[in-house]
């Protein structure tokens, strides 16, 4: 059992991690935060920010959360919350992101 939670461990770590690292990226090329909002100029840029919010979520999340509790004075609940479901969409895209690094390490050798 001690292994499965170390592999989950792992993937919800990873999952933060490319959240944050994909959001950063968006800001340092935008010079503006993500956010969950779709501009919806074209089918291609609504299908891109999709794609980029599914794995850019939880830093999003998080951070909206924490400005919600630090600026709106929201309830340590609602931070817990949003903790908890930005910890359960972090081992989701992080799974995803584990299991594509591992495709791509097995078809280069």
């Amino acid at each position: 059992m001690t292994a499965e939670l170390m592999i989950m461990a792992f993937a919800v770590a990873t999952g933060f991690v490319s959240a944050g690292v994909l959001s950063s990226f968006y800001q340092l090329v935008t010079a503006e935060p993500a956010r969950f909002d779709l501009d919806g100029a074209s089918i291609w840029s609504s299908l891109a920010a999709v794609i980029m919010l599914m794995f850019a979520g939880p830093a999003i999340l998080m951070r909206n959360a924490v400005r919600a509790r630090l600026i709106e004075r929201r309830p340590v609940g609602w931070l817990a919350a949003s903790t908890a479901v930005a910890g359960a969409w972090s081992l989701c895209s992080g799974v995803v992101v584990l299991e594509f690094a591992l495709a791509l390490r097995d078809s280069m050798f």
